[in-house]
């Protein structure tokens, strides 16, 4: 399988950012590095990782030793619950950027909007402060919302550039993918394949099989038609490979469709309406 060319989206801020990237949530910091190092040996350029996880490290580790230029990397982290207020989080991305060993991120999101705390909008105030600076280049948010949303787009500052959320042929959260587009940010989905629940529904298997692709292939791909960013993860080799080869068969409307009746609102994590950490 050659490298394929990964296409890109425009951000509201006029950057591209990779559509498919390699996410390492869960990955422990011990086995990231070689998890990320075989994601770039495979094509990938976005990587995925956050405060909370616990591996910003390793990751950095792997970037370091690809001898990859950094302006061909995309690069995001999060602002954990526990930094969430302006100072808190200021700190919080330098504490992330020594980690990471980079002098910059392309992308700094609020992991959780945690309305119970009340202070997401000031901690956005943190990141509007650190892209204004010049030292991110670009800011966005997960798991937001519309009326978090709403709350931050109100205050008049800078409209975020991404929402990460749970999204998945289960849980295609359509009301906030719906405020996304409203405000011209972009849909980026974690979880994107409902961690395997929908791999084995007949519908999907017959899909995969009839374009000679796996059920996470396919599934990869109906996001992909959709516009939307997404940040598959896994640490075998073979797999991270696989989950790139999603960019040499095309699904029809029909088949969109099939996968789209597979809505259940079914969540593999929190609510964020409800999460506190």
């Amino acid at each position: 399988m050659s490298t394929p060319t990964i296409p890109t989206v425009t951000l509201n801020n006029g950057i591209e950012m990779p559509q498919l990237g390699y996410g390492v949530f869960q990955v422990p910091d011990a086995e990231t590095t070689a998890a990320v190092a075989a994601a770039l040996d495979a094509g990938y350029r976005s990587i995925d990782t956050a405060a909370i996880y616990g591996n910003e490290a390793g990751v950095g580790r792997a970037l370091s030793q690809s001898g990859i230029d950094r302006s061909d990397l995309f690069v995001t982290s999060k602002v954990w619950i526990a930094d969430h207020g302006y100072d808190a989080a200021l700190r919080a991305y330098d504490e992330s950027l020594e980690r990471l060993g980079l002098d910059h991120l392309d992308l700094y999101l609020i992991h959780w909007p945690t309305p119970a705390l009340g202070t997401y909008a000031e901690t956005w105030r943190a990141l509007e402060k650190l892209y204004a600076d010049g030292r991110v280049r670009a800011i966005g948010v997960s798991n937001f919302e519309p009326q978090h949303l709403e709350r931050i787009s109100s205050d008049g500052g800078i409209v975020p550039v991404v929402n990460q959320v749970e999204l998945h042929p289960a849980l295609q959260n359509r009301a906030v993918a719906a405020a996304n587009t409203e405000r011209g940010i972009v849909t980026e989905a974690w979880s994107p394949l409902a961690q395997g629940a929908v791999l084995g529904d007949a519908s999907v298997v017959d899909i995969a099989d009839r374009h000679g692709k796996t059920p996470a292939q396919v599934v990869l791909r109906w996001h992909l038609q959709q516009g939307r960013v997404v940040i598959p993860k896994s640490v075998t080799p073979a797999r991270i490979a696989q989950n790139l080869d999603v960019f040499d068969f095309v699904l029809d409307a029909a088949e969109l469709a099939t996968i789209d009746a597979l809505e259940r609102d079914c969540r593999t994590g929190p609510h964020p309406a409800e999460f506190n950490g």
